[in-house]
C-alpha cells in the first residue's frame, strides 16, 4: 500500500497599503533617473507630483526653493550613478526607561 500525503496549499492575499506621498516621489526619482543623468547629472532635484520642479548644486537650496513654490511632501535626490551616502544629523535621542515601564 502507498502511503501518499495531500498537502492543501492556499493563497493569502493581503491588502495593499497605499504609497505615502513621499514614496512615490522618491520611486518617481528613480524611475526618471536614466533621463535625469542626462539633462541634470551631479545636481539635485526635486521631485514633485512626478515631474523635476526644482535642481541644483546644492541640496539645501534645492529643498528650500521647492518647499516654497509647492508647499507639499517632495522628495530631493542626486543625480548619479551611484547611490547617495546615507546622512545622519547626529541628533541622538535618549529614551526615559521610567515611560516604558509604566
Amino acid at each position: 500500500m502507498s502511503d501518499t500525503t495531500a498537502i492543501t496549499t492556499f493563497e493569502v492575499k493581503l491588502p495593499e497599503v497605499p504609497l505615502t506621498k513621499f514614496e512615490r516621489e522618491r520611486r518617481a526619482f528613480y524611475r526618471l533617473l536614466p533621463e535625469l543623468l542626462q539633462t541634470h547629472r551631479g545636481q539635485y532635484v526635486a521631485i514633485h507630483d512626478e515631474q523635476v520642479v526644482d535642481c541644483g548644486p546644492v541640496r539645501a537650496d534645492v529643498v528650500f526653493r521647492a518647499l516654497d513654490r509647492v508647499r507639499s511632501d517632495i522628495f530631493v535626490g542626486l543625480v548619479n550613478e551611484k547611490p547617495e551616502p546615507v546622512a545622519r544629523s547626529g541628533v541622538r535621542r535618549v529614551l526615559d526607561d521610567r515611560k516604558a515601564k509604566r
